[in-house]
């Protein structure tokens, strides 16, 4: 079936180099016997684990830190230009504000198949962890925006009011009133976000994506390899429990109150 999908997909090249991809994988992998090795005699755990692991450090780091560069901006604007912004544009807010709930309403892997002639646009390749960095940037910037707004209009109205009659800028006032009030919201939205991003990572090794989710699907699930994938799940959970504690504690040392 999925050697036909050339015939029945010519105008989608990207997707059918994905379907080619995961196919010669599937073809490659046997699935484990009684005498296989396994847990710490399992290559897949000795030789594979840590440059997974490593792909998906990669991979979170430069999706979470490009989504923050683009989502922050699109957030603040969505609140400045709100009826109670500092620049209120009703036509400008609805457009923006449509353009980001539609891309938080599109599931995260039909997103990534959608947009695959972007990412050999971008990267030059659909395959490894780079490539799946721009899907997970594309789908995680809506999703912080909608943070970095419900953040930033958490922020006591009295403060800027002060702001505005000591003869604040607009800038001023964005970043060195809003930004700065919200600095341990925005700082906890980022760690969801991080965590988040580390979710989304998974999935995409189910089209060569790379990390610990494609480990996870090609020796823990078509190999049957019950010890590769609870290593992996392991792995993801340290992996969250550090961030999450992390960020607690940026939260703790900017928090002022």
């Amino acid at each position: 079936m999925l050697e036909l999908l050339p015939t029945l997909l010519p105008y989608n090249a990207d997707l059918v180099n994905q379907v080619n991809f995961v196919a010669a994988s599937a073809q490659s992998i046997v699935p484990a016997g009684p005498g296989d090795p396994t847990w710490f005699d399992n290559p897949a755990i000795t030789r594979e684990m840590l440059p997974a692991t490593l792909e998906t450090l990669a991979m979170t780091v430069v999706s979470s830190l490009f989504t923050v560069l683009f989502g922050l901006p699109v957030g603040l604007f969505l609140v400045s230009t709100a009826k109670t912004g500092l620049t209120p544009n009703a036509t400008v807010n609805r457009i923006l504000g449509f353009i980001v709930n539609l891309g938080r309403s599109l599931p995260f892997l039909i997103l990534a198949v959608f947009i695959l002639p972007f990412t050999r646009l971008v990267v030059g390749t659909t395959i490894g962890w780079q490539p799946a960095c721009v899907p997970l940037i594309v789908g995680a910037t809506p999703f912080f925006a909608r943070l970095v707004e419900s953040n930033i209009m958490g922020v006591d109205a009295g403060k800027i009011e002060a702001a505005q009659m000591m003869g604040a800028s607009r800038r001023q006032i964005m970043w060195g009133v809003q930004v700065r009030e919200a600095l341990p919201a925005l700082i906890q939205s980022t760690t969801v976000l991080v965590i988040t991003i580390i979710g989304y990572s998974a999935i995409t090794g189910a089209f060569g994506g790379g990390g610990l989710g494609s480990l996870a699907i090609n020796y823990g699930y078509s190999r049957y390899q019950a010890d590769t994938l609870l290593v992996s799940l392991i792995v993801i959970g340290v992996i969250v429990i550090v961030l999450q504690a992390i960020g607690d504690f940026f939260t703790r040392v900017v928090d002022h109150r």
